[in-house]
C-alpha cells in the first residue's frame, strides 16, 4: 500500500512541474520573441515480479510478466521554436527574424548570446543594443546626423547622411542543428550549449536562415487556447492522483481499524 502512495506522490509532483511549465508560458504571452515550454514525462524503473517469456512450464513460456510501475519523472522541458506572428510597428529599430535564426548579442563577459528579440536601440555610442545595453555582435554603428535607416532583408544596414545613403553594417544571423538545446538564461537570451551544437552563422537569408523583416516584432509563440485546455488536463490529472492517494488512505484506515 506504501508504493501506492509514492507513485500517486510521483504523479502529483509531475503535473505539478507541467502546470508551472503552462504558468510560465502564460506569463509570457506578451514578451516578444517567446517560445514556449512543454513538460516531456516517462515512467520510472518497474519491479519485475515475473519475467515476460519466463518458463511456467517445462513446455511453455509466460506470455506476459508481472510488471510493476513505480511513477513518473519530468524526463525534460522542451522549447518549441515555432514561429510567432509578426506584429507592424513601422519603427525602424524593430526587427524580426522571417524564419530560422538568432540574433547574436554580446554580452559584458566577452560570451555571444542568442535572441529572437529584435526590439533595438541606440546607445550613447551609436552603436544598435538590447533593451538591456547588450551591444549586437556584429556591431552596427550609427554615425550622429544620420537618419532614414534602412535594414534590407538580407540585413544590410543603410543610412541617409547629407542626402547621401551609405551603407554602415551587415547584421549576421545564427542557426542551431538543435535549438531546442539551447539554455534559457532570461531576459530574452539563450546561451550555445553541448547538445545544441555550434552556432552557424550566416547572412540573412542563406544556408536556411530567415529573413530580416524591418518596422516588425514577432510575438510570443503561446497560444492562450491551447494553454488552457492543457491547464485543465493537467488539473484533472492532478486530482485523480490526489484521489488515488485518498483512497489509498481509506483503505490503510480500514486495515487498522479491521485487523
Amino acid at each position: 500500500m506504501n508504493s501506492t502512495l509514492w507513485v500517486s506522490k510521483t504523479g502529483l509532483a509531475a503535473q505539478d512541474t507541467a502546470l508551472r511549465t503552462i504558468s510560465n508560458n502564460l506569463a509570457n504571452v506578451g514578451t516578444v520573441g517567446f517560445k514556449k515550454d512543454r513538460a516531456v514525462f516517462e515512467d520510472l524503473v518497474y519491479q519485475i515480479n515475473q519475467q515476460p517469456g519466463a518458463q511456467s512450464s517445462q513446455d511453455s513460456t509466460l506470455p506476459s510478466g508481472v510488471q510493476l510501475g513505480t511513477g513518473v519523472r519530468v524526463a525534460a522541458t522542451q522549447k518549441q521554436f515555432s514561429i510567432g506572428s509578426l506584429q507592424t510597428t513601422e519603427r525602424a529599430l524593430d526587427l524580426a527574424i522571417e524564419g530560422n535564426g538568432f540574433f547574436q548579442i554580446s554580452m559584458p563577459d566577452g560570451s555571444v548570446a542568442y535572441s529572437r528579440t529584435g526590439s533595438f536601440s541606440v546607445n550613447q555610442d551609436g552603436d544598435l543594443v538590447t533593451s538591456q545595453g547588450y551591444a549586437l555582435e556584429p556591431a552596427i554603428n550609427i554615425p550622429q546626423g544620420s537618419s532614414g535607416l534602412t535594414i534590407a532583408r538580407d540585413g544590410t544596414v543603410s543610412a541617409t547622411s547629407n542626402g547621401t545613403q551609405t551603407q554602415i553594417g551587415n547584421l549576421q544571423l545564427a542557426d542551431f542543428v538543435n535549438p531546442t538545446g539551447l539554455e534559457a538564461v532570461g531576459s530574452n537570451l539563450y546561451r550555445e550549449t553541448v547538445a545544441s551544437g555550434a552556432p552557424l552563422q550566416s547572412t540573412p537569408g542563406l544556408n536556411g536562415t530567415g529573413e530580416v523583416v524591418q518596422g516588425v516584432l514577432e510575438s510570443s509563440n503561446v497560444s492562450v487556447v491551447e494553454e488552457m485546455v492543457n491547464m485543465v488536463a493537467t488539473q484533472r490529472a492532478y486530482e485523480m492522483n490526489a484521489r488515488v492517494v485518498s483512497t489509498a488512505d481509506q483503505m490503510l484506515q480500514y486495515l487498522a481499524q479491521n485487523l
